[in-house]
């Protein structure tokens, strides 16, 4: 088995379940080393999502605001839209193992424990989805992480602003949620709030390990990392660094931040 080819062909999956079972097959033979790396493989670029042919994709600034999650269509909305970041973060952590090349072998076997978590945490999710008669595509979503990809075609912006940008921002928000999940004695809340405890501990690690690859890469082309992370993310995401962010020192910290980005970052004089 091939290792670009197959990838290409689970990336480009346009089928959740298909997508999801093509992968099971490639990751049992990538972790049994069955699969072998081809040399001189030019990545497609994904120009649409590959959710395109069964969402329906808005601006999200047309999506509704549902904030009550104490009903069912609250619950039914929170879950959907969790839901629908989880899937496209695996196509986020299958593209960073397709697209970029050379790497040593750990960097692979990073994206695809990624993306194997990815899958469990939206199979997890959507079970909830199910059990109070929802679906995935019940909701219109918006396709801001798909953008995200295509706004960082190259490695180190792929490294700083998806897993150390993006993914590090749902550390700061996960536990919001919990604690607004967990503001009654709704049983089925308590459900929710125990899926969102195991995606919160389990992306720390994927924040971790797109730490160590953006320091990694910045190593390599001899660049200082706090200040490429910053260039970076402003680049990518003009204003980010302007503005005041509600920063989860700990899990952060824990991530691989340091204390001065979390000063910038939080705008406070300590990290603590």
């Amino acid at each position: 088995m091939l290792f670009f080819k197959s990838l290409e062909a689970i990336l480009f999956c346009t089928n959740p379940t298909n997508k999801m079972e093509k992968f099971r097959i490639f990751y049992n033979n990538f972790n049994s080393n069955k699969i072998i790396f081809e040399e001189n493989h030019e990545a497609k670029e994904l120009k649409v999502p590959s959710y395109i042919s069964f969402l329906n994709v808005k601006k999200p600034t047309e999506l509704p605001e549902i904030k009550n999650f104490n009903t069912d269509l609250g619950k039914k909305y929170l879950l959907h839209t969790i839901l629908h970041i989880e899937y496209s973060a695996i196509d986020l952590a299958l593209d960073a193992a397709y697209r970029f090349k050379n790497l040593p072998h750990n960097y692979y076997k990073d994206w695809l424990e990624v993306a194997d978590d990815e899958i469990r945490h939206f199979l997890m999710l959507e079970e909830l989805l199910k059990e109070i008669g929802g679906f995935y595509g019940e909701f219109e979503v918006h396709k801001n992480l798909f953008e995200a990809m295509e706004k960082t075609p190259d490695f180190l912006s792929r490294m700083a602003c998806v897993p150390r940008y993006l993914e590090a921002n749902g550390l700061d928000q996960n536990p919001k949620i919990m604690q607004k999940l967990n503001s009654n004695n709704d049983i089925f809340n308590k459900k929710i709030i125990k899926a969102l405890e195991i995606i919160l501990e389990e992306e720390v690690e994927h924040v971790k390990k797109g730490d160590n690859w953006f320091k990694y890469e910045c190593e390599r082309l001899s660049l200082e990392p706090e200040k490429s992370y910053f260039e970076a993310i402003e680049r990518v995401f003009p204003g980010s660094t302007k503005r005041k962010m509600d920063i989860n020192f700990e899990m952060r910290k824990e991530a691989g931040f340091s204390c001065d980005e979390l000063k910038f970052l939080s705008k406070k004089d300590d990290c603590s």
